[in-house]
C-alpha cells in the first residue's frame, strides 16, 4: 500500500511530483527523436556554413590566351584585398566556357591585360571584379606613363603614398560577427525550449482534468505542490534538452571551424540556462493556469493563445532589434522588460552590448515578476483545477 504523500511533507511531494513528471518526459521516444532532429538539423547547418565559408574568400579564375600572363598579378592583388585567387590556364575557350557553367570555374579571363574580357555564369564576385579591374588599370597607367616618358615605378609609388587617415572613436571588434550569431542562436533555442515545454504543462494540466486523474492526485497532495512539482520536473526535462543540444551544438561548431569563440559560447551556454530557468519558470505557472481553465484538449488552443502570443512577439522583436542594433537604446530598454529579458539578455551579453548593472537589474526584475506570475497562476490553478465542463472565465477562477 502507498504512503500518503502528504505525510511525507511539502518539500517532499514537490519533489515526487517532479520526480514523475522527470522520469515520464525523459524516457519517452518523443523526447529522444526531438531531441536528436534539432541535433541532426545544427550538424546539417554548420556543415553547410562549413563549405560556404570555405568558399566565400575563394575564386577559381581560368585565364585564356595572353591574359594567362597576369596569373602571379592576380593572385597577388587578390591577396591584398583578402581575397584567395586559384587561377589555372585554359587552352580552349569552349572549353573554359563549359567549366564556367558547370560551376568549376568562377570567371573566365581573355584577351591581354589592359583589355580584359570576363566570363561568368551568373554574376562576377565584387572581390574578383575589384582584382581585375585594379590590374587592368595598372597596366593601362603603366602603359600611359610610358608614353609620357614617366617612370611608372615612382608615378605609382607617389599614387600608393596617398592614403586616407582614419580616426575611430571605438576600436573595431572583429569579434562582433560572431558573437552576435551565438547571441541569435541562443535566443532562438530559449525561445524554443520556453514554449515548448511552458505548453507541456498546460498539455499536461488539461489532460490530467479530462481524465479526472487531477481529483485522485489532489487527495494525496496539495494543489501547489502538484504544481510547483509538475513544473519543476518539465523544467529540468527542457533543462536537459537545452544542456545537450547546446553542448551538441557547440562541439560541433568548433569541430567545423565555425566557431573560434568556444569561450564566449560557453558563457553564452551558461548564461542561457540561467534565463531559461527564469524565463520558464515566468511562463509555466501562466501556462498551467491556462490550461486549469479548460476540461478538453480541443479547448486548451483557446486559452493558450494569448500566452504563446507574447512569446512570439518578444521573439520577433528581440531577433529584430538584435540584428538591427545591438547596442541601441531600444534593444537594451525592451531586454530589460521582465517578459522578454528571458530572450533578449543572453542574446546582448553573447554580443559584448550589455553592462553588468543591466544583468542585475534584469535578474532582479525578472525573479520579482516570477514570484507575482507563481502567485497568480496557482491562485487560478488551485481555484479551476478541480472544475470541469466548460470554460471557465478567469475572473471567476480569481474570485475562487
Amino acid at each position: 500500500m502507498t504512503t500518503p504523500i502528504r505525510s511525507t511533507g511539502p518539500a517532499t511531494a514537490v519533489r515526487l511530483v517532479a520526480q514523475r513528471e522527470l522520469n515520464t518526459r525523459l524516457r519517452t521516444r518523443s523526447f529522444f527523436v526531438g531531441t536528436a532532429v534539432i541535433i541532426v538539423v545544427i550538424a546539417g547547418y554548420l556543415l553547410l556554413q562549413s563549405t560556404l565559408f570555405a568558399d566565400s574568400d575563394r575564386s577559381r579564375v581560368g585565364l585564356s590566351g595572353q591574359s594567362a600572363g597576369i596569373a602571379e598579378q592576380l593572385t597577388q592583388t587578390g591577396r591584398e584585398l583578402g581575397q584567395e585567387i586559384e587561377t589555372s590556364t585554359i587552352g580552349d575557350v569552349e572549353q573554359g566556357r563549359a567549366q564556367v557553367e558547370s560551376g568549376d570555374l568562377d570567371a573566365l579571363v581573355s584577351g591581354n591585360s589592359t583589355d580584359l574580357a570576363v566570363l561568368v555564369k551568373t554574376e562576377l564576385p565584387e572581390e574578383l571584379k575589384a582584382a581585375l579591374n585594379g590590374l587592368s588599370q595598372s597596366e593601362v597607367l603603366n602603359a600611359e606613363l610610358l608614353r609620357a616618358g614617366e617612370d611608372p615605378a615612382q608615378v605609382l609609388s607617389a599614387v600608393d603614398s596617398a592614403q586616407v587617415k582614419v580616426s575611430t572613436i571605438e576600436p573595431a571588434d572583429p569579434e562582433r560577427g560572431q558573437r552576435l550569431v551565438i547571441g541569435l542562436v541562443i535566443v532562438f533555442l530559449l525561445y524554443f525550449s520556453i514554449t515548448t515545454y511552458g505548453t507541456l504543462v498546460a498539455q499536461g494540466i488539461v489532460e490530467e482534468k479530462s481524465s479526472r486523474v487531477v481529483e485522485i492526485l489532489l487527495a494525496t497532495v496539495r494543489p501547489w505542490q502538484l504544481l510547483l512539482g509538475k513544473v519543476i520536473g518539465l523544467g529540468l526535462v527542457g533543462l536537459v534538452q537545452l544542456l545537450i543540444i547546446g553542448g551538441a551544438g557547440l562541439a560541433m561548431a568548433s569541430a567545423t571551424g565555425v566557431l573560434t569563440l568556444s569561450g564566449v559560447a560557453t558563457s553564452t551556454l551558461l548564461w542561457g540556462l540561467v534565463w531559461y530557468l527564469l524565463g520558464f519558470f515566468l511562463y509555466a505557472t501562466v501556462f498551467a493556469a491556462a490550461g486549469s481553465l479548460v476540461s478538453r484538449q480541443e479547448d486548451a488552443q483557446s486559452v493558450l493563445t494569448p500566452v504563446t502570443m507574447v512569446l512570439v512577439v518578444g521573439f520577433v522583436i528581440g531577433l529584430n532589434v538584435l540584428l538591427q542594433d545591438p547596442d541601441g537604446s531600444a534593444t537594451q530598454i525592451l531586454s530589460l522588460v521582465p517578459v522578454l529579458s528571458p530572450v533578449l539578455m543572453p542574446g546582448r551579453i553573447a554580443a559584448g552590448t550589455v553592462g553588468s548593472w543591466e544583468i542585475l537589474l534584469a535578474l532582479v526584475l525578472t525573479l520579482a515578476t516570477v514570484a507575482v506570475f507563481t502567485w497568480l497562476g496557482g491562485k487560478i490553478y488551485q481555484n479551476a483545477v478541480l472544475r470541469t465542463g466548460s470554460r471557465i472565465k478567469l475572473t471567476d477562477a480569481l474570485k475562487g
